[in-house]
């Protein structure tokens, strides 16, 4: 996305912010000079499919999360099919991006919901808070507080997907599939299994630059200037919530395919941009703050922690950018791992391929629980 922007910013130190977008983070083409330039594109990770899209009986609704003085509303829905029979509840969590959402797992849930077995599914998806259709207050977002807000919504005896210990079967797409490791490596939750669907665990800026104090100091001052009432929405309109940007980023790098990429994809994530409160979880994604661990060695090892306790399955994806194609390919036989494939796709192939997605996931749940699972 050829755009070029200028802001100044009210810090007496660094008065001038330069901003320049030559293509999408992922790729991680970003320069920090002084004064603070970016030369960049975002790691952003998007969601499609139509809202429109429901061939399961399908329940949308609400979860109010109380975090610190805040209450916060929680966007969730359900996917199952009205049967009798057992019943194996599965809770989805959205990839971690500028405009996440329960739509990238929708035709997944869809699809596993609606197939005849011995066993029926209930597939929950919900929002993450800052993200999608739930609200976005302006908190200290960090990947601390990701973690509690998956716990209590999980533990919760009044949650959506209460269920007795080692009974949820839990999916996570990029960050948040970390996320679901790490909070299981904790004790935190106690799933029946975990599928993490093209995982990554780095954001854009300190996965090239690093996390030295001078790094860091740097990394707060953009932090503050994307939370500014003003000047934030700016940078913010500038680096992301425009619509040349969202279909740049998609092709470049979120699809595989850039074929795939539709005016009605672009616009429905456009206007999650526009959300109030849209800026402030990004700002923290963008400078690091949402990255469950800071290094590869600590990401395989969230995983090899979960070695003999809870099966876990990776899902890989052939097109996805280099610099997270290698982290998701060192799980490959690594420690922890039960399961390793490989799918086409970039940094969201359970929305981009979702048929070849729902087949794997349904094929591991069979694999491994078969008539109980």
């Amino acid at each position: 996305m050829a755009l070029s922007a200028t802001f100044i910013t009210p810090s007496p130190s660094s008065s001038n912010l330069y901003a320049k977008i030559r293509k999408p983070f992922l790729s991680h083409s970003v320069y920090l000079l002084k004064p603070l330039k970016i030369q960049a594109s975002t790691t952003l990770d998007y969601s499609n499919v139509s809202a429109s899209d429901k061939s399961s009986p399908l329940k949308t609704s609400n979860w109010q999360w109380k975090f610190k003085d805040n209450l916060v509303n929680i966007y969730y829905e359900e996917h199952v099919k009205e049967s009798s029979g057992p019943l194996q509840n599965i809770l989805m969590m959205p990839t971690i991006s500028d405009v996440s959402t329960v739509e990238e797992w929708r035709l997944v849930a869809e699809d596993i919901a609606k197939r005849n077995g011995s066993v029926n599914y209930r597939a929950t998806i919900v929002d993450w808070p800052g993200l999608g259709y739930s609200d976005r207050p302006k908190i200290d977002y960090n990947a601390d507080v990701l973690e509690k807000f998956l716990v209590d919504f999980v533990n919760s005896p009044d949650g959506p997907v209460k269920q007795p210990d080692n009974e949820l079967v839990i999916f996570g797409g990029g960050h948040a599939a970390s996320i679901v490791v790490r909070a299981a490596k904790k004790g935190l939750v106690k799933p029946k299994a975990i599928a993490a669907v093209a995982p990554t665990w780095a954001g854009p800026l300190p996965i090239v630059f690093g996390r030295d104090s001078s790094m860091e100091t740097r990394y707060g001052l953009l932090r503050g200037t994307l939370k500014a009432p003003a000047v934030g929405w700016m940078m913010y309109n500038m680096l992301v919530s425009n619509e040349n940007a969202i279909q740049s980023q998609y092709k470049s790098h979120v699809y595989a395919n850039p074929d795939n990429v539709t005016p009605a994809i672009v616009e429905s994530r456009y206007a999650l941009t526009k959300r109030k409160g849209a800026r402030y979880l990004p700002a923290a994604f963008l400078t690091g703050l949402l990255d469950p661990v800071t290094s590869r060695e600590e990401f395989l090892q969230l995983f090899a922690d979960l070695e003999g306790k809870i099966p876990v399955f990776v899902v890989s994806a052939k097109g996805a950018p280099k610099r997270s194609k290698a982290e998701m390919e060192a799980l490959k036989g690594a420690k922890g791992v039960t399961k390793f494939v490989e799918v086409s796709g970039a940094l969201l192939p359970q929305e981009e391929y979702p048929a070849l997605v729902a087949e794997e996931l349904y094929q591991f749940l069979q694999q491994y629980f078969g008539s109980v699972a």
